[in-house]
């Protein structure tokens, strides 16, 4: 599963984008299909091409998914006006066992002074990672809605956070004056179940 945040068009509820492969530089990856049909009688969830069609959250994770996880499908959603158990129910729905990665594809803050960033960052790394039962605002991550439902099920199937990495964009390309922050935290189970942001 796929999900990251809707920057172009605003709607409510998650969108797939109704087609049957995605392509990259590196090749095509498949929708799975079964997945999508296991989600159709969630009212939340709708096709939605337009909203997939200038959205780079998701794309940007598919070369990724391609290089490490190799032949897979993917079930891609951008996230639109949703709450929190909405996502959680799309998770839960699509919830298998080893075969199944969640990726959530998020920012951190955004446009802040690069010691500022850090603080911010930090923090909501922290409150990530200990499963603080306030939810990460949208000032925090543009991805809060689907991070917030993936720490639902994540506390619910009782996996261990574990962060991989934190930065930001002064830390590699860019100006310090204003940057845009990064993390990658793994969530792990003792079965190996495993998710991802």
């Amino acid at each position: 599963m796929l999900l990251g945040p809707a920057h172009r068009l605003p709607f409510r509820g998650l969108a797939l984008p109704g087609v049957q492969a995605m392509q990259t530089p590196l090749g095509i990856v498949a929708v799975d299909q079964a997945g999508v049909e296991a989600l159709a009688g969630l009212p939340e969830v709708r096709e939605m091409p337009a909203a997939h069609a200038q959205e780079h959250a998701l794309e940007v994770q598919l070369p990724f998914i391609q290089e490490v996880l190799g032949d897979v499908s993917v079930v891609p959603l951008v996230v639109g006006d949703a709450r929190p158990d909405e996502v959680a129910q799309v998770l839960e729905k699509l919830w298998g066992g080893e075969e199944t990665v969640i990726i959530i594809s998020s920012d951190l803050s955004h446009y802040h002074p690069y010691a500022e960033a850090r603080a911010i960052d930090h923090h909501t790394v922290e409150e990530i990672l200990r499963f603080d039962p306030t939810p990460i605002d949208h000032e925090q991550a543009c991805g809060a809605t689907p991070i917030n439902g993936l720490l639902r099920v994540a506390r619910k199937h009782h996996l261990h956070p574990r962060l991989v990495g934190l930065c930001n964009s002064g830390d590699t390309a860019g100006p310090r004056d204003s940057v845009v922050g990064y993390a990658t935290v793994a969530f792990y189970g003792e079965s190996h179940d495993h998710a991802g942001t």
